[in-house]
C-alpha cells in the first residue's frame, strides 16, 4: 500500500465529516428542510463519494513539506 494511499485513507474521514456537516448545514439552513428526511441519505452518499478525490488530492500536499525537510537535511553543508 503506497505512502499516498495510506495518507489518503486517514485524511478522508476528516473530509468526509466536514462535507457531511457543510451539506447538512446547507439541506437544514434552506427551505430544503421541508424534505430534509428525503435529502438525508443522497447527503451521506454524496458527500462520501465527493471526499474520495479531494482525500486523494490533499495527501501529496501533506507530504511535500516532509520531503522538502528531507531534501534540506541531505544537501551537504556549505
Amino acid at each position: 500500500m503506497s505512502i499516498q494511499l495510506q495518507i489518503s485513507i486517514l485524511v478522508y474521514v476528516m473530509v468526509q465529516a466536514v462535507l457531511f456537516g457543510v451539506v447538512t448545514v446547507l439541506v437544514l439552513a434552506t427551505p430544503l428542510a421541508a424534505v430534509a428526511m428525503n435529502l438525508m441519505p443522497w447527503v451521506v452518499c454524496v458527500s462520501a463519494v465527493i471526499s474520495v478525490p479531494v482525500s486523494w488530492i490533499i495527501a501529496p500536499r501533506l507530504r511535500a513539506r516532509f520531503l522538502r525537510q528531507t531534501a534540506q537535511s541531505l544537501l551537504p553543508a556549505e
